[in-house]
């Protein structure tokens, strides 16, 4: 099963004060996006426009009573999630789930740029939200 390291998620108040740094840094900024289900708007930043070079996701909640809205008044701004792209996200689901991982999604959502995700909870990495996605290619 193939698997990479796809983004790296940062939970930011707001989607314009969070990008200046990437900006600055030269990174390409990608087209923003909105998932209502996950309560969260979406701007991707990159290295290398159209390749599969990891990038850099800023979340910014749409309210208070959103994961990253609660994330935030937590935790405050900063890294939320570290996010690995697969190959068979449905199978890998099950292979965890049998091994005792716990998930916090045990069926794939919609995710960012037409994507099919789910989450690993961190009690089960470490302390790390893991999210595991897939492309329909």
């Amino acid at each position: 099963m193939g698997i990479r390291l796809d983004h790296i998620g940062i939970a930011v108040n707001d989607l314009e004060s969070g990008s200046s740094f990437w900006k600055l840094l030269g990174l390409t900024q990608g087209e923003d996006e909105c998932n209502d289900d996950q309560g969260v708007n979406i701007r991707f930043f990159g290295t290398e426009p159209g390749t599969e070079a990891t990038r850099i996701e800023l979340l910014a909640p749409t309210g208070e009573d959103t994961p990253i809205g609660r994330f935030l008044e937590k935790k405050g701004a900063g890294i939320q999630q570290i996010a690995f792209r697969v190959d068979d996200l449905e199978s890998l689901l099950v292979r965890l789930n049998a091994e005792g991982v716990r998930l916090i999604d045990e069926t794939p959502t919609q995710g960012a740029n037409g994507s099919r995700i789910a989450f690993v909870h961190p009690s089960s990495t470490g302390g790390v939200l893991v999210e595991l996605l897939e492309y329909d290619d």
